[in-house]
């Protein structure tokens, strides 16, 4: 592996001349620069969506056929995989093993800093190995600078195994290449504080971690027009978003479509089908299996019958 010893040329790693005088600012001044280099992140994800559009293709057509989606990162890339990951089970009721994300030095990576372990090239290998990543699977790799070993050696080792990878990093790709499936660069340029890539970097990052993530699952059919329809129902708020939905979707009184939501033990999509085709619980249940779970398409099957 090409060895990154000097990272002064990174863009990561450059002085922003917008901010030499970052100390010297006003509060309000303060404000405004960071707003104004926020504005780059935009154009930054603009400039990548052809990329993020095949990775999403890509993770649907692996989550499609039974693959998983790893998010693997150190520091805060790490953490912000993990939460994307984090956010799936509760959204778009997904299984907590279907995405997953690994940071170096684990769970207790996520609170206390433990930047010092993304160094280990074997052991982003090892997570990979551990979750025993297959050729069905997609590996996405979350490094700013591109150089991180830890996240390196796991999209080598995801590639061993047969696996689609994606790469995210904040660096031209004349600076530091890989070898991914997918190479998503997201410029936003050098940061307000230099070499702070949680700044700039990381708003770019979860923005291209939303698109992913809910990309895919739209793919998938656990949307409905723009509506959770596979949200879990797991509290007050989510109850009532749920009642909601169908509420909308329904033009039902609200006592009603609660109603609808018990009958269908608290799943929004079974429920709008229940309503829409007149069937039970069990016969629209069967008929979403068919489906693969998308609602509008079965939806449609009831209307040509």
């Amino acid at each position: 592996m090409k060895n990154f010893e000097s990272r002064g040329h990174l863009l990561t790693e450059q002085v922003n001349p917008n901010s030499e005088d970052l100390d010297r600012l006003t509060s309000l001044e303060l404000v405004d620069l960071f707003n104004q280099e926020d504005a780059k992140t935009l154009s930054a994800i603009a400039a990548a969506r052809f990329e993020l559009a095949k990775a999403v293709e890509i993770i649907a057509e692996a989550l499609r056929h039974g693959g998983r989606l790893f998010y693997i990162g150190a520091g805060t890339s790490g953490r912000l995989g993990v939460l994307d990951a984090a956010e799936c089970p509760p959204t778009f009721c997904t299984p907590p093993e279907l995405v997953q994300g690994i940071i170096a030095g684990g769970a207790g990576a996520l609170v206390r800093s433990s930047e010092d372990l993304e160094d280990r090239a074997e052991d982003g290998a090892e997570a990979i190995a551990q979750r025993q990543v297959h050729d069905l699977d997609v590996v996405v790799g979350i490094t700013a600078g591109g150089t991180t070993p830890f996240v390196r050696g796991a999209i080598a080792a995801a590639k061993a195994r047969g696996a689609k990878t994606v790469g995210i990093a904040c660096v031209p790709a004349d600076q530091v290449r890989w070898d991914v499936d997918v190479d998503i660069r997201l410029l936003v340029g050098a940061e307000v504080l230099a070499g702070s890539t949680r700044l700039k970097a990381g708003t770019v990052t979860k923005m291209a971690l939303n698109i992913l993530s809910t990309g895919a699952m739209v793919r998938l059919g656990k949307v409905y027009g723009n509506r959770m329809v596979d949200v879990a129902v797991t509290n007050t708020k989510l109850r009532d978003r749920a009642v909601r939905t169908i509420q909308d979707l329904t033009d039902l009184s609200r006592d009603r479509a609660s109603e609808l939501l018990e009958n269908s033990k608290k799943r929004v999509k079974l429920a709008l089908l229940m309503h829409w085709s007149g069937l039970d619980a069990e016969e629209s249940s069967r008929l979403l299996t068919k489906y693969q779970g998308n609602l509008r398409a079965a939806r449609e099957a009831v209307k040509q019958k």
